[in-house]
C-alpha cells in the first residue's frame, strides 16, 4: 500500500537518504514513488502500516506518516481518487472518535473554507463522535502550494490554488522532538566545534545506530556523535589526538562522560582514549558496526598527526632518569598532515575496522567554487550509499555515508581521486579554501554565541580532532 511521509522543510538533500536508512533499521522494504526537495510530501510504498510507523519513529527529518487515502491536483480529482483508493476502508472507522485536520503548506485557508472542505467528505459516512483531543483516528487533508524558495530557485510562478492535495489517516510521528532534548544550549559539555543536535542525530541514523551495535568516533572532540548514537541504543567509544578535548579542563567534571550522565545513557559509554587515526591501538579485524566522524578541516589551524618533524629532536629521551613520554604534562609531538591523506586514512581504517555492511558516516568540507571543489573520496571496498550537502553559501560540507562491502565484492572507483597520498592537498594548498571557511565559521560562532559563552567550553578548534591546540604547538 502507498503511504505519505511529511518532512520538515529543512536539510532537503539529507531527507531521502535518512528515510531509507530508517527503513533499513526497521527492517522494512521501501520504494519512494514521489519525492520533490521543494515539497514536504513524499509518497512511499511500505509492506504495511506497522513498517511505515516503525520507519518514521526513527526519523529526525520527517514529521509523521499517513496511510494514503487519496491525492489529486484539485478537490474533484482528490474525491475521485479517495473513492477509488479507500472506499473499502471507510466502514472500519464509521463509529470511532475522530477528528479532521486541514493543513496548507505555503498557503492559508479561512475557517469558513476549511469547514466547506471538511463537509465535502461527508460521503465517507463517519458517524462517530468528533474528538479534538486524543481521538482514536486522525484524518488529514494536506494542501501543497508553491513556496517562495521554489519560486526563487526555479523561477516558477506562484499559484492561487494548491498544486497537490492529499488525504491520509495518521499512523505515527517521528522522533524530531529529540532535537530539543539534545540542543547544545542545554548540554553540559560542548565546544565551539560541537555538531548541532539535529545533524548529529541524522548522522547516527545514516550509520544505522541501534541496540547491540558498537560505534566509534576517531575524532570524538566533545562527543556529539557518540552521544546521539547512544541515544539510539548503540554502545559507543571515541578517540582524539588531544585528550583534553574529551577530558575537559575542569577537573571537577567528567568531560564527554558528563553528557552521557545528563542523558542517562551511561551504560552506552565504553570509553574515550588519546590516539590519532594513524596510530590507533585497535586491532584491525572487523569489529565496529559504525563509524561516525567529522574529521578536521585544517581551517583554523594546520592539520597535524602524531610524529616527529624533520630536524626536530626526538622524544625518546631520558630526563632525570624518566622517559620524556612518561613525565607529567608530556604532549606528543605532531607533524604536518595532508588533507587528502587524512580522508584516505579514514577510509582505510573503516575498511579494516568495520564489519561487513557496517557503515561509515563522514563529514567533509567542499567549496561552491568549482576551482576548489574536492571530489568524494572512494575506496574499492566501500560503497558510497549517499552524499548529502549542507550549503553555507560560499562553502558547503557533505555528509558521505559508506557501506563496508563483503569480501570479494568491489565498488566502482573510476570517479575517485586520481592523486596519491604523497601528491594530495596539504594545509598550504588549502589556503584559499581555508580563508573562505574560516570567515564562515567565525560568523557562525558569533551568531551562535559560542565563542565565549559556555562554562566548560574548550578553547579553539585545535582541541577538537587532530589540529594543533595552542598548548601543543
Amino acid at each position: 500500500m502507498e503511504y505519505l511521509v511529511r518532512f520538515a522543510q529543512t536539510h532537503e538533500t539529507f531527507r531521502r537518504p535518512e528515510l531509507e536508512a530508517c527503513a533499513t533499521i526497521a527492517g522494512a522494504e521501501i520504494e519512494i514513488l514521489s519525492y520533490n526537495q521543494y515539497s514536504p510530501h513524499c509518497v512511499v510504498r511500505f509492506p504495511d502500516a506497522a513498517a511505515a510507523a516503525a520507519t518514521i519513529k526513527r526519523s529526525v527529518l520527517a514529521k509523521d506518516v499517513f496511510e494514503l487515502w487519496g491525492q489529486g491536483t484539485t478537490y474533484e480529482e482528490l474525491h475521485e481518487d479517495v473513492r477509488r483508493r479507500s472506499q473499502h476502508l471507510w466502514e472500519g472507522y464509521n463509529n470511532v472518535p475522530w477528528k479532521f485536520v486541514i493543513t496548507s503548506f505555503s498557503g492559508t485557508r479561512s475557517m469558513e473554507k476549511k469547514g466547506e472542505i471538511m463537509r465535502s467528505f461527508k460521503y465517507m459516512g463517519f458517524h462517530g463522535p468528533i474528538q479534538m483531543k486524543n481521538p482514536d483516528e486522525e484524518f488529514h487533508v494536506m494542501e501543497e502550494y508553491i513556496d517562495d524558495v521554489e519560486v526563487a530557485a526555479l523561477g516558477v510562478s506562484r499559484i492561487e490554488e494548491p498544486r497537490k492535495i492529499f488525504l491520509g489517516r495518521k499512523l505515527g510521528i517521528s522522533c524530531r522532538e529529540d532535537i530539543i532534548k539534545y540542543d547544545l544550549k542545554k548540554r553540559r559539555y560542548i565546544s565551539t566545534t560541537s555538531m548541532d543536535a539535529e545533524l548529529s542525530l541524522v548522522t547516527a541514523n545514516m550509520a544505522l545506530a541501534a541496540p547491540g551495535k558498537l560505534f566509534f568516533d576517531p575524532f570524538v572532540g566533545t562527543g556529539s556523535f557518540i552521544v546521539c548514537a547512544a541515544h539510539f541504543g548503540a554502545l559507543t567509544m571515541g578517540a582524539d589526538i588531544d585528550g583534553r578535548s574529551f577530558r575537559g579542563k575542569d577537573r571537577s567534571k567528567l568531560g564527554v562522560f558528563e553528557n552521557f550522565i545528563q542523558y542517562k545513557t551511561e551504560s552506552k559509554f565504553i570509553d574515550t582514549l588519546t590516539s590519532d587515526l594513524t596510530n590507533t591501538p585497535f586491532r584491525r579485524s572487523g569489529f565496529l558496526d559504525g563509524i561516525v566522524c567529522d574529521p578536521p578541516y585544517g581551517v583554523r589551524e594546520g592539520l597535524r598527526v602524531l610524529g616527529e618533524r624533520k630536524g626536530k629532536p626526538a622524544v625518546n629521551v631520558i630526563i632525570d632518569g624518566v622517559p620524556a613520554y612518561l613525565r607529567p604534562g608530556f604532549i606528543p609531538p605532531k607533524k604536518p598532515y595532508g588533507f587528502e591523506a587524512l580522508q584516505n586514512d579514514v577510509l582505510n581504517f573503516a575498511v579494516q575496522a568495520l564489519v561487513t555492511n557496517g557503515r561509515l558516516s563522514m563529514w567533509m568540507p567542499t567549496s561552491n567554487d568549482e576551482k576548489l571543489e574536492f571530489p568524494v573520496p572512494m575506496h574499492e571496498n566501500l560503497e558510497v550509499v549517499s552524499v548529502s550537502v549542507q550549503d553555507f553559501g560560499n562553502w558547503a560540507r557533505r555528509l558521505i555515508t559508506y557501506r563496508r562491502l563483503p569480501e570479494g565484492e568491489l565498488s566502482d572507483i573510476s570517479m575517485a581521486r586520481k592523486r596519491t597520498d604523497a601528491d594530495g592537498y596539504n594545509a598550504n594548498e588549502l589556503n584559499a579554501f581555508r580563508r573562505v571557511v574560516r570567515t564562515m565559521l567565525m560568523r557562525r560562532d558569533r551568531s551562535n554565541g559560542l565563542m565565549n559563552g559556555k562554562k566548560h567550553m574548550l578553547k579553539g578548534h585545535g582541541t577538537r580532532c587532530g589540529e594543533d591546540s595552542e598548548a601543543s604547538q
